[in-house]
């Protein structure tokens, strides 16, 4: 028998006045898996996660999450399994807080360290520096931090209290290469450990895609132009129409890395 998918869409539309920003989305995901919402800027990936966290209502369509029916769930009781990590959003923790402090937050969902945490919560707080790589930026302020550290710190707060669904909405933008691996490297290894969180990914550059990623829903203009495992939606073909350039597609070591050549620039633009 297969598990009961942590998301379940159903032909999910939204529409504000004449705009269709989603159209007719269908997408599952298994629990303890690595999953993707994928596409160009403007394609409805943000839209669609905030649909999934309960913070968008769709027009029509049916959304499935931790196995309760939106329009039914106790959505404030169901925010407590899932956890937002929007590195460079609208809100964020107070700068002078320690990196060590920063994950406290996380048991409080407070931008603040208002409250006392228990000895167990200090002790989840420890493992979770070590596990994000960041034991020795234990003291230091979050505003000195770099900004890989500050995703990576934002990970770990994003873990306390074991939610069962982790969104990161592009958590790797901006980052330079060793600190876009680090936050790779980190999101790889949260699977490394017995029943880890469901991970949905939101990005759009396929080198942002961990090993780990086994289902990917490809949108494109606020439709579902496919999804499935990585060697079926990223191949060069569709990727190119949607993209809308000519893209070639290679793989290594788990990993894909899309290439568009010198040579097609000219029909850009």
């Amino acid at each position: 028998m297969h598990p009961q998918p942590i998301i379940d869409l159903q032909h999910i539309t939204l529409q504000r006045g004449d705009t269709t920003i989603l159209r007719d989305v269908s997408w599952t995901v298994a629990p303890h898996t690595c999953a993707a919402i994928f596409g160009p800027n403007g394609s409805g990936k943000s839209t669609l996660t905030r649909v999934i966290s309960g913070y968008m209502w769709p027009t029509s369509g049916d959304v499935h999450v931790l196995g309760q029916h939106y329009g039914e769930a106790d959505l404030p009781a169901l925010r407590h399994l899932i956890r937002v990590v929007q590195p460079g959003g609208q809100f964020d923790v107070e700068p002078t807080l320690t990196a060590y402090q920063v994950i406290l937050t996380g048991f409080f969902a407070t931008l603040g360290l208002y409250h006392q945490p228990t000895p167990a919560q200090h002790t989840q707080a420890e493992e979770l520096l070590s596990r994000v790589g960041l034991t020795k930026l234990r003291d230091h302020p979050y505003q000195t931090l770099s900004n890989g550290e500050k995703v990576r710190s934002l990970i770990a707060r994003a873990l306390t209290g074991t939610p069962e669904l982790l969104l990161l909405d592009e958590p790797t933008a901006g980052l330079d290469l060793l600190a876009r691996e680090q936050v790779l490297a980190t999101i790889q290894r949260l699977f490394d450990q017995h029943n880890p969180p469901t991970v949905i990914l939101i990005t759009h550059h396929v080198e942002e895609l961990p090993p780990i990623t086994s289902n990917i829903l490809l949108l494109d203009q606020g439709a579902a132009a496919a999804s499935g495992p990585p060697a079926q939606v990223l191949n060069s073909i569709l990727l190119s129409k949607v993209y809308r350039c000519p893209i070639t597609i290679r793989q290594s070591a788990g990993r894909f890395y899309a290439e568009v050549t010198p040579n097609s620039w000219s029909n850009l633009l």
